[in-house]
């Protein structure tokens, strides 16, 4: 571990350290029952001159979206070799002192504050995150106009996933019978992100998070990661391990999905497990609504009451604040849904 750019973890958290016993760790919260590939799908099939491939693909899309939750897309139109030097160039960024990223988080010309670590909210083991990240707008990256290396090539990564990400939108609004503009008209560059994420190794006798179990707050996301693994998420109630595929990026439903389908498609809850000895990388996109945009069902009788972005947003902030966890779309949940979910 390299303690000059490593956050300084065992500092920071000694005292939940201090009151955990060593043998209390992983319980069966941590225990994973296999391994698996999750659904692969080839997204040149769209550009298939016929019509049945390309509808039988646009099918595929949103039955893994309903299923899973999450798939894995190949031939999406980036290069091996693009990975190859966002790896190079993430390694670069996170080798940086650890004073000067938490401090000076604006020599990469990224906005103030863009720089996370760790799980500030953390009252116990479980919500720890050993991870550190930039959480980067995407009109950051965009108006940096390859002003470096980094911001190059993450240039390049981002103008094609946004694009992805409006495509996918689209197949997946369209199988719910409705093509429509939404996506285009409220998820902009001003109000999408990019987050780069690095896992340091954690040589302790507990079952550390990489990042704790959660479900993403927004409509998709796209994900880079390397071949480290530690990617796990909940299928029939179990929680499995992502089997890293060099040639896919891995795409997965948010909250917001779910209740503009109003529950067709799933957003999983998933987590990222530390690895004692290796570190892992990954780059994430979100495709995020503004504060003002107003999610609401595209079917009745609905499940979950319309809400802005911004009032979804607030109230997962004050959960995990108040609670160290978020609780997310069963606070919106109408009568009837919750009437659903209990029955069910």
């Amino acid at each position: 571990m390299d303690s000059v750019s490593d956050p300084p973890f065992h500092e920071a958290y000694k005292i939940l350290f201090d009151k955990t016993p060593e043998n209390n760790g992983l319980d069966n919260d941590f225990l994973v029952a296999e391994e698996c590939q999750l659904p692969v799908i080839d997204l040149s099939r769209l550009e298939e001159s016929d019509e049945t491939v390309r509808e039988e693909c646009k099918s595929h899309i949103a039955r893994a979206s309903q299923d899973w939750g999450f798939f894995q897309v190949v031939n999406h139109g980036i290069s091996s070799d693009i990975f190859s030097r966002l790896r190079c160039e993430q390694e670069k960024v996170f080798r940086q002192p650890f004073e000067k990223k938490i401090k000076e988080d604006k020599f990469l010309s990224f906005s103030a504050g863009s720089y996370r670590w760790g799980a500030p909210t953390a009252t116990c083991i479980r919500q720890l995150s050993w991870s550190e990240a930039f959480h980067i707008p995407l009109t950051d990256i965009l108006e940096s106009s390859g002003s470096n290396s980094l911001s190059s090539i993450i240039e390049q990564f981002a103008t094609t996933v946004s694009c992805l990400a409006q495509t996918l939108a689209d197949i997946l609004a369209e199988k719910m019978g409705h093509k429509s503009t939404f996506f285009k008209e409220n998820c902009l560059p001003n109000t999408c992100y990019l987050r780069l994420n690095r896992y340091p190794p954690c040589p302790t006798a507990f079952g550390i998070h990489g990042l704790m179990p959660h479900t993403d707050s927004d409509f998709l996301t796209i994900l880079y990661q390397d071949q480290v693994g530690g990617l796990q998420l909940v299928k029939d109630r179990k929680w499995i391990a992502v089997k890293p595929n060099p040639d896919a990026l891995i795409i997965n439903i948010g909250d917001l999905f779910q209740a503009w389908s109003n529950g067709v498609y799933k957003s999983v809850e998933h987590r990222v497990m530390t690895n004692p000895k290796l570190e892992r990388f990954s780059m994430a996109y979100f495709l995020c609504p503004s504060n003002d945009t107003v999610i609401e069902s595209c079917r009745e009788p609905s499940i979950y009451r319309k809400f802005s972005f911004r009032e979804y947003r607030n109230q997962v902030r004050d959960d995990v604040q108040k609670l160290g966890t978020k609780i997310g779309l069963p606070r919106f949940l109408t009568h009837e849904g919750s009437s659903n979910i209990a029955s069910a």
